[in-house]
């Protein structure tokens, strides 16, 4: 079985609110930022997972995100999976 890490990017769906990144939009202007629209706030996810390879980690990354990682109704998700060398 070989190593791998996984990065996950989970935002809001279209249309979804997001009010953590309406809150900070707001308040950019007070800060002299007054050139920022359309901020969104999403959530980072690395972790590492061992698979016999890259699909099957794939695979296995993406059950978690549809099971308990991201909520499928109101959040996206994307999962980028590298092999880590040997140790």
């Amino acid at each position: 079985m070989a190593r791998y890490a996984a990065r996950i990017e989970i935002s809001h769906l279209p249309g979804v609110a997001d009010p953590q990144g309406a809150t900070v939009e707001r308040a950019l202007p007070a800060l002299g930022y007054t050139n920022v629209t359309e901020l969104k706030i999403a959530r980072s996810i690395r972790l590492v997972v061992e698979a016999a390879d890259v699909t099957s980690a794939h695979i296995q990354v993406s059950e978690m995100c549809e099971r308990i990682l991201a909520n499928p109704v109101i959040e996206a998700y994307e999962v980028a999976i590298s092999q880590l060398a040997a140790p």
